[in-house]
């Protein structure tokens, strides 16, 4: 029997809600068909925007939203994007399958999306081959509420008012499709573009985040950082507030990537193991974070994350449309569990992607639309959202059938939420073994226990033919006696226990 052992008298960090952010890019059909239709649409929607899957990311709490890119935002000019539509600039998406983008969906759009998810904005802005004019005037535009140029072109294409913006993103992978940059020609271009993020409103204050490093590139951090921070007296908040982290899961690696769908037993427990690496990414980049920020006033923003595999067969490659499966959920699960217990260091994640793009919280094919096996697990973790991360620990095994890619067998983390009720969420990464779990709590009297979980065969998923396959469902297998609450945590499983 494995023992999992919680604290409630150790409070440690609050975990963000930002943590279970999204991303969307305009990239295949994430934003168009995917968000958004168009007001004159048979789809119902509002302004433009799906009914049904807003309503669905509503039901999950999105806290924040990343756009418009990646890659795109470092060729993305935003003034392309605003005015009549019929009279805006149409280009190809050279990143991103070779097809018309016609900036239908711009600056108004997303705020537009954004006031009805009732979500924050992160916005990320065109360093690569934009101006540090662009960036302000674009800045401007959006949050400032005097008189200026920006304000009344803003009031003449419909919106008097400026909005709320959270974040800005000063570049994206600038290490590689945002310029190629080296860490320390970066970090001067970071200091000069972000001297021009302005907070016009100082009760709204805007967070910046700088362009962090791709996977381990510890050297990145490093020189950034060293950059940035040069001479002492320098402050740091106000300057920067958050720097980014990207990394996916390919389980077969850049170049072949693997399957969404197909794969046997060695490629799960891999796939899961480079999922599982993430925790030592966060480490490692966050003790060379210490070394400039050892109050950790800058926030580790981990903006691209999830699994990356070979586009769904007679699909676009350049859409990078993938289904998903139990196996993405527990990559969902581990990567939370590992967020929400390094959120002294981890103030914001962005899944890739919300709709229709790499790991999905939905799937949508004309005016049908499914939830994925990896939304169900942010439907399970929302209560972590702004939670206070409680001290615990559980007694794991190495599991995996080859030395290479073992795994611990289980992963968990422990929240408070404001209403005092403990939110436990475990994993469990086993293809064929059940585990049985003896919690005991201290500091916490547990009066009723109850459950639910996402569990299935490995290759379960959700198809429009067969839309409910995967879903939350009640665990009810769970004893409390004596203070210790029992249960058998099933093969293949994301298992959520809130406990009052």
């Amino acid at each position: 029997m494995a023992r999992l052992v919680i604290n409630a008298l150790n409070k440690k960090s609050r975990i963000n809600k930002e943590i279970y952010g999204h991303f969307s890019e305009h990239l295949g059909r994430g934003i168009y068909e995917g968000i958004y239709v168009g007001e004159d649409s048979a789809i119902p929607n509002k302004n433009g925007m799906r009914t049904d899957v807003v309503e669905a990311l509503k039901k999950i709490k999105v806290p924040v939203l990343r756009w418009p890119g990646g890659c795109f935002a470092d060729e993305y000019h935003w003034m392309d994007g605003i005015g009549p539509k019929e009279q805006r600039k149409k280009m190809i998406n050279t990143h991103w399958g070779g097809v018309v983008e016609d900036n239908s969906f711009g600056t108004h759009e997303f705020f537009e999306l954004c006031k009805q998810l009732g979500c924050e904005a992160y916005v990320n802005g065109n360093l690569g081959s934009g101006t540090v004019r662009e960036m302000s005037e674009w800045v401007e535009y959006i949050t400032f509420g005097g008189l200026s140029p920006m304000t009344e072109l803003r009031a003449k294409n419909g919106h008097p008012e400026p909005w709320k913006l959270s974040y800005f993103g000063i570049g994206n992978e600038n290490w590689g499709c945002g310029g190629n940059m080296n860490p320390d020609y970066y970090a001067n271009k970071y200091r000069r573009y972000q001297t021009y993020v302005r907070n016009y409103d100082e009760s709204k204050t805007i967070s910046k985040i700088c362009c962090g490093a791709n996977v381990d590139d510890y050297e990145w951090t490093s020189e950034v950082l060293k950059t940035c921070f040069r001479r002492s007296e320098e402050k740091m908040h106000g300057f920067m507030d958050g720097l980014s982290l990207h990394y996916y899961v390919h389980p077969e690696g850049w170049e072949i990537k693997g399957s969404a769908t197909d794969f046997d037993e060695k490629v799960w427990y891999k796939t899961l193991a480079k999922a599982w690496y993430m925790k030592e990414l966060v480490e490692s980049h966050g003790r060379i974070m210490d070394e400039y920020d050892p109050e950790k006033k800058i926030g580790m923003i981990v903006d691209e994350w999830g699994t990356w595999y070979t586009v769904e067969p007679g699909t676009n490659p350049g859409f990078l449309y993938q289904q998903n499966t139990i196996r993405d959920a527990l990559v969902a699960g581990i990567t939370l569990n590992i967020f929400n217990k390094h959120s002294d260091r981890v103030k914001m994640a962005n899944l890739a992607q919300m709709v229709n793009v790499l790991q999905s919280v939905i799937l949508t094919d004309g005016a049908d639309m499914i939830l994925t096996p990896t939304y169900h697990v942010f439907d399970m973790y929302k209560y972590h959202q702004d939670a206070q991360l409680l001290d615990s620990c559980i007694e794991t095994e190495e599991i995996g059938l080859e030395e290479a890619w073992r795994v611990p067998n289980l992963t968990e983390s422990v929240s408070e939420a404001q209403d005092g009720t403990l939110h436990i969420t475990l994993t469990n990464l086993s293809l064929d073994e059940d585990y049985a779990v003896e919690t005991v709590l201290t500091g916490f009297e547990a009066g009723k226990v109850t459950g639910e979980i996402v569990h299935g065969e490995m290759h379960d998923k959700n198809t429009f033919e067969d839309p409910h396959k995967v879903q939350v469902r009640p665990f009810d297998e769970v004893t409390l006696a004596d203070g210790k609450i029992c249960f058998t945590i099933p093969r293949c499983s994301v298992l959520h226990l809130a406990v009052k």
